[in-house]
């Protein structure tokens, strides 16, 4: 893919260290791509990380897992996004794990992460943690990703009820996390209606997203505190930038004892869509092809025009041909000789010129403040 320098989508993001006056340990990007020069179909990519470890070494976890993902997304021709958001996540994940076992001042950091790609239209996700995906359209709000969590497993198995799980004191403790000895497990779980299986989940990858859908990228800091209903009203009532600063600040306002980042993409209301290149080649050609068929006939009929006028004048255009003269014996015409130009007739190219492609311009990172109130279980979710 190409790196471009503007989003076929709205975006709006934000990152806040939260009231606890720790470290900021969230870490997010957007990266805007098209396919390639031959096809300039848009692409979207989004990841928010939520990093763990004491010693600032969470942002670190929380830093490479960004800039792994985000380096291997934007590598890859967009071909087939869950495989490669998988080897990219797994890749990120070894990456950490390696680095908080050469260290000791890293030791135990770890990291979440929630990946939203859109390829023009069509949406993909992975997930690690309890980083959260939304999806809002209408006026309907729903998690679309799953939390890896003890919570959740016990909501799933029927041991807790959504009323006892609010305020329970294991709500912290992740089952999946990047920097994990084996390797992290990818969620490519869609989840678009209660009660779907797995199956149907995974095969949801790929949703063709609507004018006017909005998808929610968050780390904890902000599910915490606000809930999804919260969410929907401040995003239908206000625009991105303001709907976002609003729910970080009403959760600051909540006690804001962890980081908080949020991420919203939104779809125009209305999209032109995107032509790849192969289709609009013959379109162009089409032109092209009527032009020179235009100045083929305008030549055509000249040349016959010139053709009748000469015709019709030959006997004062060429006396001999009126009087049978013949050709040799016709006066013949000199020149001065100051009147012969030599041919000097040049081609004149002009000088070659470049220009820099874009690069992938991924954040740049700044310690901020906040450290993660997590517990890892390194344990496989059922």
């Amino acid at each position: 893919m190409i790196p471009v320098g503007r989003s076929h989508l709205l975006i709006a993001a934000h990152s806040h260290p939260g009231m606890s006056g720790k470290n900021n340990e969230d870490r997010y990007a957007v990266s805007a791509f098209k396919l390639s020069d031959q096809n300039p179909v848009p692409v979207v990519f989004a990841i928010v990380s939520d990093g763990v470890g004491g010693h600032h070494a969470g942002e670190i976890a929380a830093e490479i897992a960004v800039e792994t993902i985000s380096r291997a997304v934007a590598a890859s021709d967009a071909s087939h996004p869950i495989q490669t958001l998988k080897e990219a996540i797994q890749a990120a994940s070894q990456e950490i794990y390696n680095q908080a076992d050469s260290d000791p001042k890293k030791r135990g950091m770890a990291a979440t992460c929630a990946c939203a790609w859109i390829i023009d239209k069509q949406l993909y996700i992975s997930t690690v943690g309890d980083s959260r995906i939304y999806l809002v359209r209408g006026e309907e709000i729903r998690q679309i990703s799953t939390d890896h969590t003890w919570i959740q497993e016990a909501l799933e198995a029927g041991a807790l009820t959504p009323e006892q799980a609010r305020g329970h004191p294991n709500a912290h403790v992740i089952r999946r996390f990047l920097g994990s000895q084996t390797p992290a497990e990818p969620d490519a779980r869609l989840r678009l209606k209660d009660g779907e299986s797995d199956e149907q989940a995974v095969a949801n990858q790929g949703l063709t997203l609507s004018p006017g859908d909005r998808l929610v990228l968050c780390s904890d800091g902000l599910t915490d505190l606000i809930s999804k209903e919260e969410i929907l009203d401040k995003l239908k009532s206000k625009d991105q930038s303001r709907a976002i600063k609003s729910l970080i600040d009403l959760a600051n306002e909540r006690g804001g004892h962890d980081n908080i980042t949020m991420i919203t993409i939104q779809v125009p209301e209305t999209v032109a869509n995107a032509v790849p290149l192969t289709q609009a080649k013959p379109k162009k050609r089409l032109r092209w092809t009527c032009l020179a068929a235009l100045i083929l006939l305008i030549l055509i009929v000249a040349l016959s025009l010139t053709g009748v006028f000469v015709y019709l004048n030959r006997t004062t255009l060429f006396p001999g041909l009126a009087t049978n003269t013949p050709l040799h014996a016709l006066p013949t015409v000199k020149l001065p000789t100051d009147a012969l130009v030599p041919n000097q007739t040049q081609l004149i190219l002009p000088e070659a010129t470049t220009q820099a492609s874009p690069t992938l311009a991924l954040p740049t990172f700044t310690p901020t403040q906040l450290i993660s109130t997590a517990t890892l279980t390194p344990t496989p979710t059922p």
